[in-house]
Order: C-alpha cells, then structure tokens, then sequence
C-alpha cells in the first residue's frame, strides 16, 4: 500500500499490544509506521531513519518519556512529538509541553482522535514549511531582480 505522502511514523511504547494496534490503525490510513518498545530502541530507530511524526509513550520500561522527548528532540529536531499516557496528570501535560511536546493524549486512545490528531499536526507542519520555502523563493527572486538592475 502506498504512504500518505511518504509520511513516516515512529510509535513507542512498552505495551506490544498497543503498539500493534497503533500500527494497524496508522496503517491503514496509509501512514508508514516503525516500532519500538523501549526508549534504546526508539533512539537507535531515530539515527537510521527519518520520521514525520513520533508517538512517546510517558512510561517506559527503560527511561522516562520525557528523558526520551529531550533526546528525540535532539535527534529529530523536525519530527512532531506526541506524548501518550495512561496516567495523565496536569504536571506531566504541562512538562511534556514545556520540553518540546507538539501535543499530549491519554489512553486509552481514541482512533479516530488519534488520526485527526495526526493528520492536523503533519498539515499544519507541512503549511509552515510551504511558507518557509515561499519566503525563500520569494527573497531569491527579489535578489535576482536586483542584480539584473545592477548588472
């Protein structure tokens, strides 16, 4: 099946059967979609492979959520982070947020939810960077403009 758009997704979590479960409703929306079930796992995916978005879950068998959004952060400075967790409290939202997560969700997940949730958050980083390349174009055609009535 084709990806919507080459559209890659990197989905971590502990609990094998979520995973599955967000796999086969990621995929079934044609989004192209890696695993990993350990923060280790998630880092090693990040440096061979390029994702649009990322779903963390907050608990992990071998590391925080929120350590492994500062490294992913690092790591995939463009990739959207979305942090997943079973036991949502007001501080873990406001620090996920403050650490650089573009959204929070709860479990149990809504699919339905979930994938407007991530069709929003990929258009809206797909405007932005259509923006970006407008204003680059933009600037360069100015620029050319000014050096054929100099030349």
């Amino acid at each position: 099946m084709p990806t919507l758009n080459n559209k890659n997704i990197l989905v971590i979590d502990n609990d094998i059967d979520l995973l599955k479960v967000l796999r086969e409703i990621l995929t079934s929306e044609g989004y192209s979609v890696d695993t990993a079930e350990s923060g280790r796992q998630a880092v090693e995916r990040s440096k061979t492979s390029v994702y649009d978005l990322a779903l963390i879950d907050i608990m992990l068998s071998d590391t925080e959520g929120i350590e492994l959004l500062d490294i992913l952060r690092e790591d995939m400075p463009n990739t959207i982070k979305i942090m997943m967790t079973g036991h949502p409290t007001v501080n873990n939202a406001i620090e996920a947020l403050n650490r650089g997560a573009d959204a929070f969700i709860t479990k149990p997940i809504d699919p339905e939810g979930l994938l407007e949730l991530v069709k929003d958050k990929l258009k809206k980083r797909e405007q932005a960077e259509n923006l970006c390349q407008d204003k680059v174009s933009e600037w360069l055609e100015d620029r050319m403009r000014r050096l054929e009535l100099v030349t």
